[in-house]
């Protein structure tokens, strides 16, 4: 085995994470729908030949798939070793969430690596697709109770073989989507995305050699496993749990826990999600691959500083219960993944705080209120407007926290509203922040925000919404206070109404002129409320971030001092 030096493993793993990186920036640039070109929902990276353990990832993806995708490379793995007939220019597709975990719109796209006729590594690059099919446009069914209802699933197949596009894959895709042009256009920057991970693989090797290249990666694992460790070491050994719910499942109205105990011996830690809520009717479940990667994007942020690799997760065990809602099995849907692993996080957040609180934030706002609104426009032509949208972080023991930021689950950014008005026939009435939202403490919690949409249409539109936070609402850490939870509205002849089920509604019929608004929750609150500083509630108050009123109850008048 050759020995790096520790420059050259500097070098080499910048390279590494630039290939990745150009890699999404080729994706962003060229896909068609805004989830991907705006909102960066995707990922690329680099896996290992043998186990498909991530060894790179592009810097602007989702963290998520960090995990997630070496799950679905092993699935591509496991299906070459059985068919027995991998080659050069391969390339899998596939969305099923069971296998790959996330959703069904996470449409995942591997390729092997050649170099010499031998097999060097993996490619892969996922993107969230704008219509798969299935009973809701935009795929997020809160109704849903099996996957069938939710998107059109692919099991891995062969797209190409040994470089030739296989044509039947495209037409059965674009058929069981209701916007091909879309989709046609989103594979094409995957397809692009490989192609240029290809080059600068060869370019790289031509300069360094396979041999190097190859220990560099090990040496990156190796470097991963070590930093962690290290980092546990220098925390207390102990044992400590949290607890935190869903709302519902989008079927039954009743809460479902998720549960973490949380425990630390020299550079060992363990999380163990034993005493969750069992596997439920709707589509908040999730699958195994998306448990673990979860687990790790907790730990990532929790260790800002550790590299996107697997050599990570090396020290730290993950117990996930069979039956719960944590290791759901197919058929059962997991369309609403997202607001499940953000619940994770926060319990895995919370029982960190209680072993070292200056490591971590108080919750963030908890549910990337995926909200679809659909039609069809006078030409008869469909229209899906599916987006998510942002609310506030948690405090810090160092600053407040980030105002109307994008769930912790990924870099992705919100859509602009000038993009969503300009693609769809909709205008934002209003898109602001939500004062009040933020818990407060000696540091506040983010605020929320407020967006109120209106159809333009003249046929009108169908709305779709999956939330979470309705009910219970993002806690604050070292006795700082809960945010505001999540209200969802929309607006009928004879006035505004709120879902049954709170978070969680579909086949909401509006007219032209007819809109919805979204208040979302605010980020948990840090630290005492008689430790903020006056001069910082009287910044908030004039700011328009916290009321004069609130102000009062919360932290008394002296502020007004300041202010005055």
């Amino acid at each position: 085995m050759i020995k790096i030096d520790p420059i050259t493993l500097s070098v080499l793993a910048g390279r590494m994470e630039q290939i990745a990186d150009e890699m999404d920036a080729t994706l962003f640039r060229a896909a068609f729908n805004p989830i991907i070109a705006e909102a960066h929902d995707a990922s690329h990276g680099l896996y290992h030949a043998r186990t498909g353990d991530t060894l790179v990832q592009g810097k602007s993806g989702l963290p998520i798939f960090v995990g997630v995708m070496a799950f679905a490379v092993r699935a591509v793995i496991e299906k070459a070793a059985k068919d027995g007939d991998l080659a050069d220019g391969d390339i899998y597709i596939f969305n099923d969430a069971h296998i790959g975990g996330t959703h069904l719109s996470d449409m995942r796209l591997v390729r092997p690596y050649y170099r010499d006729g031998k097999l060097f590594c993996y490619l892969a690059s996922v993107g969230h697709w704008h219509d798969v099919g299935g009973a809701v446009p935009g795929n997020y069914n809160p109704a849903a109770t099996d996957v069938f209802q939710e998107a059109f699933v692919l099991p891995p197949v062969k797209l190409a073989r040994a470089g030739v596009i296989n044509q039947d894959i495209i037409d059965i895709l674009l058929r069981n989507t209701r916007l091909p042009q879309s989709a046609m256009g989103d594979l094409n920057g995957q397809l692009g995305a490989l192609d240029l991970g290809i080059k600068r693989m060869d370019e790289l090797l031509d300069e360094y050699g396979g041999d190097t290249v190859a220990a560099a990666l090990d040496a990156l694992g190796h470097r991963a496993e070590a930093l962690m460790r290290s980092e546990l070491k220098e925390l207390p050994d102990g044992r400590w749990e949290a607890e935190d719910f869903l709302d519902n499942d989008g079927i039954v109205d009743e809460p479902l826990a998720i549960k973490v105990a949380l425990e630390i011996k020299g550079d060992q830690m363990t999380l163990d999600f034993t005493g969750s809520a069992p596997q439920c009717a709707g589509p908040v479940n999730i699958a195994l691959p998306t448990t673990v990667a979860t687990a790790y994007v907790a730990v990532k942020h929790i260790f800002p500083t550790l590299p996107a690799n697997a050599g990570v997760m090396r020290p730290i065990n993950v117990i996930v219960p069979e039956g719960s809602l944590l290791s759901a099995e197919f058929p059962a849907p997991t369309g609403g993944y997202t607001e499940t692993i953000l619940r994770m996080i926060d319990v895995v957040f919370s029982a960190f705080a209680k072993a070292a609180p200056t490591r971590v934030v108080a919750n963030a706002y908890g549910t990337i209120n995926a909200l679809s609104i659909a039609g069809k426009r006078a030409n008869g032509q469909p229209w899906v407007m599916f987006s998510f949208y942002g609310g506030g972080h948690g405090g810090s023991v160092e600053t407040d926290g980030l105002n109307h930021g994008n769930a912790p689950i990924s870099t992705a950014t919100i859509p602009p509203m000038e993009i969503l008005e300009a693609a769809y026939p909709v205008m934002f009435r209003t898109w602001g922040l939500r004062a009040d939202s933020g818990g407060h403490g000696a540091h506040r919690g983010g605020v929320g925000a407020i967006y109120e949409i209106e159809v333009l249409e003249e046929n009108g539109a169908e709305a779709f919404l999956f939330g979470e936070r309705g009910k219970f609402a993002p806690k604050g850490i070292a006795d700082g206070q809960d945010a505001a939870m999540n209200v969802f509205s929309y607006e009928q002849d004879d006035g505004w109404k709120n879902p049954p089920l709170v978070s969680k509604m579909r086949g909401i019929k509006l007219r032209q002129g007819q809109g919805v608004r979204l208040e979302t929750p605010g980020g948990g609150g840090y630290g005492p409320v008689s430790e903020r500083a006056a001069r910082d509630i009287a910044r908030d108050v004039a700011r328009g971030l916290v009321s004069a009123d609130a102000a009062d109850q919360t932290y008394g008048t002296d502020w007004r001092e300041v202010a005055s």
